[in-house]
């Protein structure tokens, strides 16, 4: 049975030396299907090109992070990105909300975000969402532009309480995305939520080279390293692993309309 690692970055500067050897591991561990997410139009080129490279899946996405520097027309610049690669494009995003470290101003990254949703439900892509300490914020956003009916999205590193989760996955008809940060000893709300909501609305992800999960803390993070997190899950719900696996990679691939 395979998983889906829907949340990754794999085309960073941390796995040049091994990254053949590093996917060798993900696919021995049973992951199949990477999805490597862009954060700039430079990282989203670079995720483009080692997603055609490696026969992975790929997303085109300005992270909040980077949203001063944005093009005044994203939709043309993401449209120019796709047409130079082969590679195939199955999101919008990351894209969303970040108060946390505010690199880039509240106005620009709201901005930003609604431009990339836009362009989404123009394109019929889903849309990957970052919201760090600007729920209040993000949320008003999606009722404005939201339109649950026609288009999909998944909220990537999910950690909020039960209420947060309840919002996004009842309100908007969102998937939360589920790494390594359900196995850490504070994270107890989150599994709080995670059997809250339950397997229909979650995918699992890495987020790699970041939040490797216990017992890998520390150290760099990889698709491979989401079985443990898969794990951990299983026994939040009460369930078996398989069924974890099954049902978040049917999830993931409804969402992206993978094969």
């Amino acid at each position: 049975m395979a998983l889906v690692d829907t949340h990754a970055h794999v085309h960073g500067e941390r796995f040049d030396e091994d990254r053949a050897a590093m996917l060798a591991r993900a696919h021995a561990a049973g992951v199949d299907r990477i999805v490597t997410v862009g954060c700039d139009l430079e990282d989203t080129r670079r995720a483009l090109d080692v997603a055609a490279e490696f026969a992975l899946y790929a997303t085109v996405g300005i992270h909040p992070h980077e949203a001063k520097d944005a093009p005044d027309d994203v939709a043309a610049a993401f449209d120019a990105l796709r047409a130079a690669s082969p590679a195939r494009v199955v999101a919008v995003g990351e894209t969303g909300l970040d108060y946390y470290y505010n690199h880039s101003p509240a106005d620009d990254q709201r901005r930003v975000l609604r431009a990339q949703i836009a362009y989404a439900g123009d394109r019929g892509l889903p849309v990957v969402f970052h919201q760090r300490d600007a729920f209040d914020d993000f949320v008003a956003v999606l009722r404005e532009v939201w339109d649950r009916s026609a288009m999909r999205g998944v909220i990537h590193c999910f950690t909020g309480d039960t209420a947060q989760a309840r919002t996004f996955v009842d309100e908007f008809g969102m998937l939360l995305g589920i790494g390594g940060v359900v196995t850490f000893k504070t994270a107890q709300p989150l599994r709080d939520a995670v059997g809250a909501v339950g397997l229909a609305s979650l995918v699992m992800e890495t987020d790699c080279p970041y939040l490797a999960p216990i017992p890998y803390r520390g150290q760099r993070n990889e698709p491979a390293f989401v079985v443990q997190s898969a794990q951990k899950v299983a026994e939040v719900l009460g369930t078996g692993v398989d069924d974890v696996i099954a049902t978040t990679t049917v999830n993931a691939e409804r969402l992206f309309s993978l094969p």
